[in-house]
Parts: C-alpha cells; structure tokens; sequence
C-alpha cells in the first residue's frame, strides 16, 4: 500500500469490499474484542450525584455503576460548554486545537476554523474567537477508528457537533437516533417532539425523551449482542430547556430543604431519569449476558449550570466548588468519570489522585480495546489505562482555552493550566493596567479557588504562564487580542438568567 494510510486504503477499497472486510473481521474480533458503552450525560456538575455528594439527587443506578468499577474525583472535561468537550472526545484532541471552543454548532453559520471575531463589545476585555462551528471530517474520529477495527457503532441522544454533512452518520457512526443537531430534545423533554417529520422519531404523549433514547439505545445492544459494538449513548439530559415527569417533579418538591443550595425539584426529577436511563441499559446488559464483556464510560461534558433560575430557584449548585457551567473554574469543568473495565477496574474503588481530561478518553479505549489511531489524527490525550488498573498515571498539565466572553456567567476570555495541585487562570486583558489578569491557585487547599496566590509565587506564575504559552502555539489556538473599542466605564450584561414561572 506503500505510504496510504489505512483510512485511505478503506475508502479506496470501495463501499462492497470495505463491508465484506469489517465483517469478515467482525466475526473474528467478537470473541475477543470488548464492547463500549459512552454514556455522556449534559450539564451533569460534578456535585449533581449521591456518589459526589448530593443529598437530594437520588442516583441509585449510577452508584450501581460505581460499584463495578473506578469513580475519579479529578476528571474535566476540556470546556467548560458541551459542544467543544464533544469535540474532544471524538477526536482525542484539546478544542484549541479542533476549533471548536464554545458551544454554537447548532447554528446556520458553517465555519471549519476558529478566526478572531470582528469586533467586540465595549465592555469587553477582549476581542474573542469566533470558533469552528462544524467538526471537520477531516478527523478521523473515535467512532471512525471502532468501525474501521471491526465494531458495529450506533449514536444516540445529543450531538451537538454539525447538522449533515457533519452529523454523526459522516463521522464513523452507523446508526444515529433522532438524528438531531440542536443543544437541547427538540420540543422539550416530554413527547409531542418537534423533530423534523424525516426524521421519523415520533413519540406517544408524555413519553420521556430519556426513556425512549435508552430503549433506542437497549435494541441496538440486542440487536448486536453477538457482534463488538460501540455505543454512544449521549443523553439530553440534564440540559435545558428543563421539565420532566409530573410525578417525580412533586415527589422532589415535596423533600426539597428550602435551606439548600440544591433545591430544585424540576432540575431533581431530570437527574432521576437520566439515572433511570442509565439503569435501562445496565439491565439490557445484563439480560443479554454482556455484563463482563462491555466497559462502560459514564462522564459529563461540562459543569452543573448553576447561572440559570428556574421557577424561581437555582437549577443546582456545584458548592463546593467555584462557580459552574460556562466558566474557567472548578465548578465549570470538574466533571464526574466512572470507569468500568471488567477483569481490569477494581471495583467500588474511588481514585482521588489521577487528573483526567476529556482528551484521553480516545487513546485510552484505542489502547484497552486494539485500536488504531490513523496517523494524520494526533492525539492531545494519554492512555488513562495505568489508572484503571490500580497503578499510578503521570499525565502531565492539563488545560482548557476558553477564548469567549459569557455575559450569563461573568466569564471572559481565558485560558488555564492545571499542574500537579496548581492551577493558574490567565484572563486576557482584564487586569488593572490592561494586561493580563492571573490567578493562582492550590487545589489541594483551596478547593473553592478562593485564595489567589499569585502574587506570593511569582516565580510559579511565570512558569505555568509558559506553559500556557507553549500549549497556545503547539495547538494553533485563536488568541484573544485586547479590545481596540473598550470602554471602561462600560457596563456588561446582568448575570444570570431566569427561565419560567
């Protein structure tokens, strides 16, 4: 094949020989290779569980999970906003790097490469990126890469990364349900739906989106029960707009402590579904024998959205950490991960020492499973595997770019790094004289990021500033610029926002 890459020489082979090939090594590989499921829920804060914390969400099926195998207490997603952690996933690779850093993809505006904005408000600090609002198929995918080694691969739930020719369907995903683009279920939680009539995806009165997305999702497991397949399962839930079952909206309402910061009994009935989905699949697993041949991935792609007021309460809280979904700190992209490798994973075990992003997810399943990553894909992420088995995992820094200003949350444009305990947030041109603004924290102390330390440890600063520096330009990232328009006594949009009743 001379210098073709495998992924050429599949798509050159022709539609007939590459099926009669994946399937002659499907039949080979089924013994052998383990199933994935990835679940992925949305806006599920790191606090939203019983296993984080939680004493009003009841999440009987995710403590099931957790039971079976690794619950990691320092895993984040790449973003904190979903569609560039989805990013991530799908390609191993930070979102500076794919483009895509916030969360627009679901708009008419087709860009494959983040360029700065035109111009910016003049309350801002900075003239932000206009990100990628596609994934490029030029990626070659997570999905991609378990089709090509022989795996039946099925998507359903949100997307959120491109409408065709951008959908899952044109990134390695054989089947997609509802085949939707949009950030939230269309219509809302509970059927009648609003998808478009081609897509077929109709549902009774009052169903759950949940509960129909995980039956989808139970069939495709029958359906290839006998085959090596890889499952993405990523929910709706808990991501706007928010409702759910009457019934459990009123029992919620009824234990919910006026006193807590997690009192939302619509936002308690969302999570109670989502954990209700997650049981539905975990029993067709079991039913079909696959328990011990299928890892399971459960993680979120951003922190809890503790900005918005739903009915005139919080919909959650991430106390204690700082702030939440759409923001640089812990609460906006510490995430919950639990891990299941049967044979490997220890069970019931919480890892407190291992730092996980996003970005590993893809070399980790390429590595446990046999995969093989196509050369032209390079992978930002590392193998997470030493974890999972009880050993110790030496990642290095981790970081997330977020180049946006977010009236809603009072975030601007920032980019962070995450060293051992330190975590330094650079903010572009919002200190006093103009320059960057840097904050500097221990997390092993500070968990809430209240103590700025950044003028005690000068020398920190500059070195993780490096860092900073270094992964801007190995990443090509857009890079904020200061704001030519800014006028300080400019004042920006009020915080926060308020949804219903």
């Amino acid at each position: 094949m001379g210098a073709m890459t495998r992924r050429g020489f599949l798509r050159a082979a022709g539609m007939c020989s590459v099926g009669a090939l994946l399937a002659g090594f499907a039949e080979t590989a089924a013994a052998r290779k383990p199933n994935v499921v990835f679940i992925l829920a949305d806006d599920l804060g790191w606090r939203d569980t019983a296993l984080y914390g939680s004493d009003y969400y009841d999440t009987p099926n995710l403590a099931r999970l957790a039971a079976r195998g690794m619950r990691f207490t320092q895993a984040y997603s790449a973003s904190p906003l979903c569609s560039a952690t989805r990013s991530s996933i799908m390609t191993g690779q930070w979102p500076a790097r794919t483009g895509i850093t916030s969360a627009s993809c679901h708009g008419d505006v087709v860009r494959l490469e983040a360029q700065l904005a035109r111009k910016a408000a003049p309350w801002m600090p900075a003239v932000p990126a206009a990100d990628a609002t596609r994934l490029d198929t030029d990626h070659y995918t997570l999905a991609e890469a378990f089709r090509d080694a022989g795996y039946r691969t099925g998507h359903f739930g949100k997307w959120h990364l491109g409408r065709e020719p951008y959908s899952p369907l044109e990134h390695g995903y054989g089947q997609d349900v509802p085949h939707w683009h949009g950030p939230g279920p269309a219509g809302g939680y509970l059927a009648p739906w609003a998808y478009p009539e081609t897509s077929g995806f109709k549902g009774e009165p009052g169903e759950h989106i949940e509960d129909r997305m995980a039956r989808e999702a139970a069939r495709f497991i029958r359906e290839h029960r006998d085959q090596p397949f890889f499952l993405s399962y990523w929910c709706f839930s808990v991501h706007g707009p928010w409702g759910g079952k009457p019934e459990l909206i009123a029992e919620y309402a009824a234990k919910a402590d006026p006193d807590s910061p997690q009192r939302n009994a619509t936002y308690a009935a969302m999570v109670r579904s989502l954990d209700d989905a997650v049981g539905s699949l975990l029993d067709t697993l079991e039913a079909e024998g696959l328990t011990d041949d299928t890892i399971i991935v459960f993680a979120s792609d951003n922190g809890g959205n503790d900005f918005v007021s739903f009915e005139g309460v919080p919909v959650t809280s991430n106390a204690p950490l700082r702030a939440g979904k759409g923001s640089i700190y812990e609460g906006g992209t510490r995430t919950p991960l639990i891990v299941v490798w049967p044979g490997h994973t220890p069970a019931g075990v919480r890892n407190d020492e291992a730092v996980v992003s996003s970005v590993d997810y893809y070399p980790t399943l390429a590595e446990i499973c046999g995969l093989e990553p196509s050369p032209e894909q390079r992978l930002d992420g590392v193998s997470i595997a030493p974890a999972l088995t009880g050993g110790e995992l030496d990642r290095g820094a981790i970081y997330c770019h977020y180049p946006h200003n977010t009236p809603a949350t009072g975030q601007y444009a920032a980019t962070y790094v995450r060293q051992g305990d330190w975590k330094l947030v650079r903010t572009y041109f919002a200190g006093p004289d103009g320059g960057h603004q840097y904050e500097l924290f221990n997390l092993r102390d500070d968990l809430g990021e209240t103590r700025n330390l950044a003028a005690d440890h000068e020398d920190k600063v500059r070195a993780m500033d490096a860092l900073i520096d270094r992964f801007l330009a190995e990443t090509g990232a857009v890079v904020p610029i200061a704001n030519p328009d800014r006028d300080p006594a400019a004042e920006p949009p009020p915080r926060g926002r308020r949804v219903g009743s």
